[in-house]
């Protein structure tokens, strides 16, 4: 990705370009004019004609304050989504139940940036509306939309885009193919073939897909060669009236006559890799793609020549190498696939790779490998949601939507996705009126629906959700799910100010995991709870007690996230002992896996405190700061659950000692000034020592401890663990 910066901050997500821009002057100097005097500007044309390439130069030649953000758009299918999509692209949390769209007014509601929303065609009226609402409540915010249809809303400027010119077509064939002679060994001089260069480009009609397939074949073909199998497929197409070839079915034409090219075992893969709805790596391609006639072992070979064809591109992600095809690719192997009535048993192996996908995530969160899994998931989601759409979809297939959307309760609660885990799961357990006996999968359902209603502040519908996971639980004798709805009504009281019965319920609920031998992410929060309810109750030796064992236990395992929260424990007790130093290595190092996380509700804790150990160092300015910082990030989490008498205390301390070093209207200037910084700026800042620099900490290695670890005290044996009392 691109990734524009102001004071280390990001300000954009353009991908980075991974070959050469041909041709387009013309219509990149009129899409630069346009952006200059229009705050929405719809790039049309016909599909493979390059919209989405012209889109990213044009934008990437812009610099808002707020920078640039691209929203992929052809991997939604659900026009619902479009909004998560968008909230998703530019990189916001809310853990509260507002709309992605009321997320997204108060985010650009004071931002200048440039919002490209690349492929709407299938999304108009979804997109129409939701531009239409932006740009009405974000006067900084312009929007470049990328389609093969206009948004027809008012105030739009359109540029449609045609094909490439004669010399630019050529240009970019030639282009091309010396890209792949290096690779495919083809030693022709296309300069000698000019002749057959430009037939073959006026046949393609200048559409740069097109050429970049042709291209493709120039490592085994010459261009005549081409040209003649070109020739003959147009000609069977459209009866020898080559001259009136709409565009459209040029691109189809050209598409199938790449099709014709492959192999029988290259079309077959061609068809089946269509299932997928976003980018997919080399092991998903194999278990869903292959088959008596295609073996796994084929399919890298099969996978790697429609690479080499341009079926197919690769990129380099956070998690790892992926392969896509473009969306017209993809539908025309779709097409193939439905037509050879492959396409239910192919979704249903898509489905199966990824339920199974989301078990080994769910699994390897509590690992040294938290961070990789975080990402996996991320950069898997369209397809995570592709097979949960399949499952709900099926008659018979809401019990395996419900073990889905529980499943993947790691990356809604600690990836910052609620809202959207929060819609799944609904659905899930709508589905399912009348479970069977002890359905462990409906149950998971209920109780991970309670944890992120709770997150969200959404009490009553929690309550609902547990009393049900429950007394189900009970009813079937199922004890895994009783101990998880008892931890999670725990939870429910510890954010509702009743500390007392949080206690009780939790220290139960700890008891029930270790009969259980349960040992996960999830039993570990349970007991920094515990020791939340014990310090929210004035026992801060008994709450570092257990802290300590949890912060031994996650450093045993290389598990990060539920880590970051009993370092926040053990930070607010380092500061009520009079030692800021100790407080802020502890902080920083729980607000940076939080931040990593995308956990909200962890960084915003963390900044809170930190503003606390700050005004402790002597710096009330700073202090002040960083609550304005958390001020704008409260509304995310829900400042109605959270902003309670035991989460805010260190808030309205530090409020009132600051106040009184700065006076009112000093310290209410340093929070205006601390709420206008992002999410990220808000982070580094307060991860700034003090005469220090900026830094994000990176994740250590499993086991080992930090300098400041030294100064905690030495963590007790664990009941849930090692079999002795601390939690119960």
């Amino acid at each position: 990705m691109r990734d524009h910066r102001r004071d280390g901050v990001p300000r954009g997500n353009l991908p980075l370009e991974l070959d050469s821009f041909v041709g387009r002057g013309a219509q990149l100097a009129e899409l630069a004019r346009t952006l200059d005097s229009a705050r929405l500007v719809t790039v049309t044309g016909t599909g493979g004609v390059g919209k989405s390439r012209l889109a990213a130069r044009a934008a990437a030649r812009r610099s808002p304050r707020d920078g640039v953000w691209r929203v992929q758009l052809a991997p939604v299918r659900d026009e619902e989504f479009v909004d998560y999509a968008v909230v998703e692209a530019l990189g916001l949390t809310d853990h509260t139940t507002r709309l992605p769209r009321e997320t997204l007014f108060a985010h650009l509601a004071e931002r200048e940036l440039l919002l490209v929303l690349d492929g709407v065609e299938h999304l108009v009226d979804a997109c129409a509306a939701l531009v239409t609402d932006l740009l009405g409540r974000a006067p900084g915010l312009s929007v470049l939309a990328v389609g093969r249809r206009p948004l027809e809303v008012p105030g739009e400027r359109r540029i449609p885009l045609p094909p490439l010119g004669p010399e630019e077509a050529v240009e970019l064939l030639t282009v091309r193919a010396g890209q792949r002679n290096v690779t495919y060994g083809y030693d022709a001089d296309l300069d000698e073939d000019h002749g057959e260069v430009r037939e073959l480009c006026r046949r393609l009609d200048g559409i740069p897909l097109a050429i970049e397939l042709a291209a493709g074949r120039l490592g085994a073909l010459s261009p005549a060669q081409v040209l003649q199998r070109l020739d003959d497929r147009f000609r069977l197409l459209t009866g020898g009236d080559r001259a009136a070839l709409p565009r459209h079915r040029t691109l189809r034409t050209a598409i199938g006559w790449s099709h014709e090219l492959c192999t029988a075992r290259e079309r077959l893969l061609w068809a089946r890799l269509s299932v997928f709805a976003g980018p997919f790596d080399l092991e998903a391609a194999e278990y869903v793609c292959s088959g008596e006639e295609l073996p796994a072992d084929d399919v890298l070979d099969v996978l790697s020549a429609l690479l080499d064809q341009s079926v197919l591109a690769r990129e380099e992600t956070s998690a790892g190498v992926r392969y896509r095809m473009l969306d017209t690719v993809r539908a025309y192997g779709a097409d193939w696939l439905a037509a050879a009535g492959d396409a239910h048993r192919l979704r249903r192996r898509h489905r199966d790779w990824y339920v199974g996908l989301a078990t080994w995530c769910e699994l390897e969160w509590f690992s040294p490998r938290q961070g990789e899994v975080a990402a996996r998931v991320d950069a898997e989601l369209p397809n995570l949601r592709s097979a949960l759409e399949h499952c709900l979809s099926e008659p018979d297939g809401a019990h395996l939507g419900q073990y889905l959307a529980g499943s993947l309760w790691f990356h809604w609660v600690g990836c910052g996705r609620l809202s959207e885990g929060r819609r799944w799961l609904e659905q899930a357990v709508r589905l399912d009126a009348e479970p069977t006996a002890g359905d462990q999968s409906r149950l998971k359902a209920l109780w991970v629906l309670a944890h992120v209603a709770i997150l969200q502040g959404d009490t009553v519908p929690a309550l609902a959700a547990l009393q049900e996971c429950r007394e189900e639980a009970e009813r079937s004798a199922n004890p895994t799910a009783v101990a998880y709805a008892e931890h999670r009504t725990g939870c429910l009281a510890l954010v509702t100010d009743d500390a007392r019965r949080a206690e009780r319920l939790l220290r139960s609920a700890l008891r029930r995991y270790r009969d259980i031998g349960e040992l996960n992410s999830n039993v570990l929060m349970c007991q920094v709870e515990l020791a939340m309810t014990r310090a929210f109750q004035g026992d801060l030796r008994e709450a570092v007690r257990l802290s300590a064992d949890v912060r031994q236990v996650c450093e045993d395992h290389g598990e990060r996230w539920a880590r970051g929260y009993a370092l926040y424990v053990l930070a607010y007790a380092a500061w009520s002992d009079g030692d800021p130093v100790h407080a802020r290595a502890l902080l920083a190092d729980c607000l940076g896996g939080a931040h990593r996380f995308r956990d909200q509700l962890g960084s915003v804790l963390a900044v809170e405190l930190l503003a606390l150990v700050t005004l402790a160092e002597g710096d009330a300015t700073e202090a002040a700061v960083l609550q304005g910082a958390a001020g704008r990030m409260w509304p995310s989490v829900g400042l109605p659950l959270f902003g309670s008498a035991h989460y805010n205390a260190p808030h309205e301390l530090c409020e009132a000692a600051a106040r009184e070093q700065l006076g009112d209207e000093r310290y209410e200037d340093c929070v205006r000034h601390g709420a206008r910084l992002g999410r990220r700026e808000a982070v580094s800042r307060a991860l700034r020592r003090p005469g220090g620099a900026v830094s994000l900490p990176g994740p250590r290695p499993a086991g080992r401890r930090s300098a400041a670890g030294s100064q905690t005290p030495k963590p007790a044996a664990s009941p849930t663990h090692r079999g002795g009392e601390t939690a119960g």
